[in-house]
């Protein structure tokens, strides 16, 4: 068992305290957005082995011994995910992730045309796909995959705002995945000082109708709180496109390759592929690749499911997912509750979430050796390690799924 230290990513839009008031640190002031658990090179944790090693290499050393035989067999000799808390106080950009071949094709591309891997025009930062989870910690919002052309028609017209009746007309008019592409493409690819005006036209008509009572005064509400960080940002109106999901405590959503997504605010536990690859469509000073973008979406309206967890017979609640990467599951553990015994076919890396969790390593003599996990902190057992767990809290599992 290795306790994890971890690095915080201090992203704009970011919370200045929900991450500290995790770790029991004080703020910084400055907003601090993700924590991230695992190996990714972007930010690898560290254990405490001679004295402060990056998981990252002791894996590299190591693969078969770490991740276990399986493991390398199917996802290669790394870490196939990477465990994150996230903390948003705004809204983080419109985005899609591409799907495995996308992703191999589009990063052996770039590699050939020899765009650096820092270049901030760069869409693909590995050749991995993106799939990931979400399960909330606190009261938690996002945007998820497209509404139903006509739903959306009927929300753009109650806005009863010329410059996007257009949209609503093609929304109307057209076979969906036609629409929904006829219209995203539009709003992307207009002029942006052109387009502004009617951005914030129809921010302000979405405030005054998000205090009335009709049937969509929830997403009003919140186009109307992401035109309020992003004004004039032509992502405002992509994201009308696109269905509010809000999700309680221990409720979790899964995003899939190709769907456009954002999450507006709430801290969350998030699970995903080890990759890094992001296309956005808006909401961000960053670079829009539009035609790359639209290569990627997929024009299929759905309706986001909020996934709860299933218990097994051993107290473990699982939030089923349709990749083999990772799984994501939890222990609600009540003071005096009898051990839990972890399956150890794979890595995993362990965060308590609340409360105090009591890592304890299983002997063929016995009980072994103990590590105490506090609020917010993490630990990674390697694959054939067994180990129990014990105490009072929350702790979130993240595993793989083979």
């Amino acid at each position: 068992m290795d306790l994890l230290t971890n690095t915080v990513r201090p992203y704009a839009w970011g919370s200045t305290t929900a991450i500290p008031e995790l770790l029991g640190t004080e703020p910084t002031g400055e907003p601090q957005a993700e924590l991230w658990m695992g190996a990714h090179p972007g930010a690898p944790s560290r254990i405490d082995r001679g004295g402060g090693t990056l998981l990252s290499e002791a894996i590299a050393a190591d693969p078969e011994g770490e991740l276990g035989p399986a493991v390398v067999e199917a996802f290669g000799p790394r870490l196939s995910f990477l465990l994150k808390v996230l903390a948003a106080a705004s809204p983080l950009s419109l985005q899609v992730h591409p799907d495995l071949a996308q992703a191999r094709e589009g990063f052996a591309d770039e590699e050939e045309r020899g765009v650096p891997a820092d270049a901030p025009h760069r869409n693909y930062k590995d050749a991995n796909h993106k799939p990931e989870l979400v399960c909330a910690l606190t009261p938690f919002t996002g945007l998820c995959g497209f509404r139903r052309p006509a739903r959306t028609a009927d929300l753009l017209e109650a806005l009863d705002v010329g410059g996007v009746k257009p949209y609503a007309d093609i929304l109307r008019a057209r076979p969906e995945d036609e629409a929904l592409s006829e219209v995203l493409t539009a709003v992307l690819s207009a002029d942006r000082e052109a387009i502004a005006e009617t951005v914030a036209v129809a921010a302000a008509a979405a405030r005054r109708l998000a205090s009335g009572e009709g049937p969509y005064a929830r997403e009003y509400a919140a186009y109307a709180g992401i035109a309020g960080h992003y004004p004039g940002d032509p992502g405002v109106l992509a994201a009308m496109l696109l269905n509010v999901v809000h999700l309680e405590p221990g409720e979790a959503l899964y995003l899939g390759a190709g769907v456009p997504h954002a999450y507006l605010g709430g801290l969350g536990v998030e699970l995903m592929a080890n990759s890094d690859n992001v296309l956005r469509c808006g909401l961000t000073p960053k670079h829009v690749d539009v035609p790359e973008l639209l290569r990627v979406v997929r024009f299929e309206p759905m309706e986001p499911e909020v996934l709860r967890p299933r218990t097994t017979s051993g107290g473990e609640e699982v939030y089923t997912a349709p990749v083999d990467e990772f799984r994501l599951s939890r222990y609600v553990l009540a003071p005096g509750s009898e051990p839990h015994d972890l399956d150890d076919r794979a890595p995993q890396i362990l965060l308590c979430a609340e409360g105090e969790i009591t890592l304890r390593e299983v002997t063929a003599g016995g009980a072994g050796g103990e590590l105490v996990l506090p609020r917010g902190r993490s630990a990674f057992v390697r694959a054939g390690e067994r180990v129990a767990v014990l105490g009072s809290g929350t702790l979130f599992r993240a595993t793989v799924a083979v």
